[in-house]
């Protein structure tokens, strides 16, 4: 009997990013869905409910500091692990994880994304 593949919903505006993550995260055995800002991701939670959510912060329309607060404020959603991958310096890791009534992220990985630590982090989080 073959084991379902878990899914990572990748949620990236730059298009090289998403591409390098989700070979990587495929190459390891998941499932991956791509979703291009906080809009977007948030359609593909409500069709496709993913094991785990690598976000990124700075993005077009719905921004993933949005995206983020309405996930960990849903009773439905906030058990859905997410991993921060960002460009903005690692000061936001301590402002998103000190903020009131707010869920701290999973994971935090800074860009440029070393591959041991993303792998490390997504099979902490939900196995491989």
């Amino acid at each position: 009997m073959t084991e379902e593949r878990k899914t990572i919903l990748v949620v990236e505006d730059d298009a090289d990013t998403v591409t390098y993550l989700s070979t990587l995260l495929e190459d390891a055995g998941y499932s991956t869905v791509a979703a291009e800002d906080g809009d977007d991701a948030l359609e593909k939670v409500r069709t496709n409910r993913p094991d785990l959510i690598s976000l990124d912060i700075t993005m077009p329309k719905k921004s993933g500091v949005r995206f983020y607060r309405e996930m960990k404020e849903s009773d439905e959603w906030k058990s859905i692990p997410i991993i921060i991958v960002t460009g903005i310096s690692s000061d936001f890791e301590k402002f998103i994880s000190t903020r009131p009534h707010l869920l701290p992220p999973e994971g935090y990985l800074s860009k440029p994304i070393d591959r041991e630590q993303m792998l490390s982090l997504v099979k902490e989080q939900i196995g491989s």
